[in-house]
């Protein structure tokens, strides 16, 4: 008898399943793409095969529901292949949510919007699993499993998981052009206090003044929607006005600079690190040059 057997662990065995019995995660919140990563891993799928199995879990309908694993499955059906290989775990609605963000934000390049719905189902999960397991003890079991806690796993504050959720608060046009780095995170989050239909005018001012707001533009249109004072033609006023220029970070976001950092840092955080680095590397080459004097 087995170690774990004799514990009283359950050994879980990988199963190779066919492509056809597979079915998507249900609100499943990240995106599959036949991007140039989706045929690398098709050939590398076609060469070496699946070398780390999905997670999924039996569906009352039949076959089975992706839990973790829809690019390795999309890339196998790419590669030729008919099944795949699969860890299949009896999960109740919120377990599998649970895991199916755990295991998908470890991923690198995600969208903001990905990140913020996938957030949003996973807070949602840690209540209603709190309600159920201790319903003597609501404050307690809701201050563990608060937006601090949810922060704690990926080093951020509650704080920023509750402002990255309130994209999902965005109309579709608005959270594209955060997707597509058009419009700042902290701008938008602003922009997500506005009423749905506030949105849409604000969305068709940025489209005719090709800019976007500010910080500080963001929050008076927030505070203007909120007192009820917001119109058009502010919002057109607003854009019209002239932003002074800011310093160009983009190079931060670059794929070759970022993969050196957590995926949770901010581009100031990185900027910060990046600015010490160059120091230091400027002092070193100073004292080179006193010493070959």
């Amino acid at each position: 008898m087995s170690a774990q057997e004799h514990s009283g662990q359950a050994v879980e065995q990988i199963v190779y399943l066919p492509l056809s019995e597979l079915h998507p995660f249900t609100n499943h919140p990240f995106r599959v793409v036949d991007d140039e990563k989706m045929r690398e891993m098709a050939d590398s799928i076609r060469g070496c095969g699946v070398l780390l199995p999905g997670i999924a879990r039996p569906r009352k309908e039949g076959g089975y529901e992706i839990v973790s694993g829809h690019r390795r499955r999309r890339a196998s059906e790419l590669a030729g292949k008919e099944t795949m290989p699969f860890i299949v775990r009896n999960l109740n609605d919120d377990e599998a949510i649970i895991t199916m963000v755990d295991t998908n934000l470890q991923r690198d390049n995600i969208l903001p919007s990905e990140r913020a719905f996938a957030l949003k189902m996973k807070m949602e999960a840690l209540k209603h699993q709190g309600k159920r397991s201790d319903l003597t003890s609501r404050q307690v079991v809701g201050k563990l499993e608060s937006a601090d806690e949810v922060g704690k796993e990926l080093g951020e504050s509650g704080r920023q998981i509750h402002r990255t959720i309130r994209l999902t608060s965005l109309e579709p046009s608005l959270l594209q052009m955060v997707d597509d780095r058009k419009l700042a995170f902290n701008p938008a989050v602003e922009l997500s206090f506005l009423k749905p239909e506030e949105q849409e005018k604000m969305a068709a001012a940025m489209n005719a003044a090709q800019s976007t707001p500010s910080l500080s533009q963001a929050q008076r249109l927030k505070k203007a929607s909120q007192e009820g004072t917001l119109t058009e033609d502010l919002m057109r006023g607003v854009m019209a006005e002239t932003k002074k220029p800011t310093q160009d970070k983009s190079y931060l976001s670059n794929p070759k600079i970022r993969k050196y950092f957590p995926k949770t840092w901010t581009i100031d955080k990185i900027e910060e690190i990046v600015l010490k680095l160059v120091k230091a590397w400027y002092q070193s080459q100073q004292k080179k040059r006193q010493q070959s004097l």
